[in-house]
Parts: C-alpha cells; sequence; structure tokens
C-alpha cells in the first residue's frame, strides 16, 4: 500500500540540507553542472510541504546526463526513467526509499521551459506570501482528499501551479534572461 501524501510546516533545516546535498552533488558531477537550484516548496520560508527536498541541475545537454547516473548512485541517488514518458526534457532521481524519501533531483538543459518555470513558480512564491500561504493550504486540503493517490495529488494541484506560472510570467518577464555567458 502506498504511504498517504504528508504537507507538514516549514521546516528551517530543508536550506541547510539543500546546501549539504549540493556540494556532495557537485563533488561527483560538477564538471556537468552549469548551475544547481533549491526549488520547491522546501524552498520557499514559510511553506509546508512533503518534507523532500527538491534540488534542480542545470546542464548543457541531457546527453551528459547519461554520464551522471553512476557518480549520482554512489551517493544514493536512484535514477528513474519512466518518467521521461511524461516529462521528456527532465532525468528524474531520488534518494531514499519510498519510505525515507529524502531528496529529488531534477536535471535538466538550462535553457529548458521546465528549468525557467520551476525557478519563476519558486521566486513568485517567495516574493509573495498570500499566494504561498493560498498553496499551503491547497496542498493540505488535497493531500487529505487524495490520500495515497500521489498522482491525484499531484494533478490537482497542476492549475494552481500553472495559473501562478502564468502570472509570474505576466509580472516578471525578465526576471530569468539568459546570462550571455551561458551562450554556446
Amino acid at each position: 500500500m502506498s504511504r498517504p501524501v504528508v504537507i507538514v510546516d516549514y521546516d528551517p533545516q530543508w536550506p541547510i540540507r539543500y546546501e549539504e546535498e549540493k556540494l556532495r552533488i557537485l563533488k561527483v558531477i560538477g564538471d556537468k553542472v552549469i548551475d544547481i537550484q533549491h526549488v520547491g516548496s522546501t524552498a520557499v520560508p514559510g511553506l509546508g510541504a512533503k518534507p523532500i527536498v527538491d534540488i534542480m541541475v542545470a546542464i548543457y545537454s541531457l546527453d551528459d546526463a547519461a554520464t551522471c547516473f553512476d557518480p549520482l548512485a554512489a551517493i544514493g541517488y536512484q535514477y528513474v526513467p519512466e518518467y521521461e514518458a511524461f516529462i521528456p526534457e527532465r532525468r528524474f532521481f531520488v534518494k531514499g526509499s519510498p519510505e525515507t524519501r529524502t531528496h529529488h533531483l531534477h536535471m535538466v538543459e538550462r535553457r529548458s521551459n521546465f528549468w525557467r518555470d520551476h525557478l519563476l513558480f519558486r521566486d513568485f512564491l517567495r516574493t509573495h506570501p498570500e499566494v504561498a500561504r493560498r498553496y499551503h493550504a491547497l496542498k493540505r486540503e488535497l493531500a487529505q482528499r487524495y490520500g495515497t493517490n500521489r498522482n491525484g495529488y499531484t494533478d490537482a494541484k497542476g492549475a494552481f501551479i500553472e495559473a501562478t506560472i502564468t502570472q509570474a510570467h505576466i509580472e516578471a518577464p525578465n526576471l530569468l534572461r539568459q546570462n550571455p555567458s551561458d551562450e554556446s
């Protein structure tokens, strides 16, 4: 039986856990990494979340991802290829068993919409605490409604996330302009 979705209050240890993990990741695949960011709800101060730290790693090309599988496995990350059927522009990894999951790692190209939209969403929630509070309340309500149906929970958040990203694009269209030094 699947574990229920559980939303906990914000934990000030989440950014610390991210920084510690960032160093581990950079130690094993730093030569492939353009940028690394703490994303998801655990990256928004005050926002409750599932207690799993989301990390997004930018690489130049997804062709480079395969060279990262073994080094990341050595520090506890399991590559989950089946998610590529839904999000082909991302390579997804988990750390910990389903019962003790601690981290998700999303590997994407720096110039992807996935990269841009995840940072826009995070930054919008950080600068709009009222929206973050509504998102927290929605997540708690959906966790109760969907229980162990994790896909249902995730799908039900979709409309809120898309509307927030759309609003972020309207309010800050140049927020994540490409760094000219990234051009190749």
